[in-house]
């Protein structure tokens, strides 16, 4: 049972998508440490000394809107979503759009344009 496991884990996508699962999470923690600790302060210093993390609208003693939070989190997703596409345009290829539509001569069996009236190998008309 223990060797179709293996085998499972190794023949299939299953262990490229714990891979990936497992360095998108470490990613998450890298962006979310780089927009609360390096991109925001800067930001909140130009916009008046800012805190954004901080910013809130208190509904009554114990409950709050954290807007400041959010907009934190929003930022830390348009910064991941931008790697992962990058990381995919890079190592993703893309299918080539399909050629032009093609028909075989019916006298030298050569494939031509489905549109072509003449061969281009032998002549005839087709």
């Amino acid at each position: 049972m223990m060797g179709e496991f293996k085998e499972f884990l190794l023949k299939t996508n299953a262990l490229a998508l714990a891979i990936g699962v497992i360095i998108g999470a470490a990613l998450g923690t890298v962006v979310t440490s780089l927009v609360d600790d390096i991109i925001m302060p800067p930001i909140g210093l130009l916009l008046g000394g800012v805190d954004f993390a901080s910013l809130q609208i208190d509904l009554n003693s114990e409950v709050a809107i954290r807007y400041g939070a959010f907009l934190n989190a929003v930022i830390a997703f348009v910064i991941i979503a931008f790697v992962v596409w990058r990381l995919s345009k890079m190592f993703v290829e893309e299918e080539a759009a399909p050629g032009p539509a093609m028909k075989d001569c019916p006298f030298c069996r050569e494939s031509v344009l489905a549109a072509a009236s003449k061969c281009r190998f032998c002549g005839s008309a087709i």
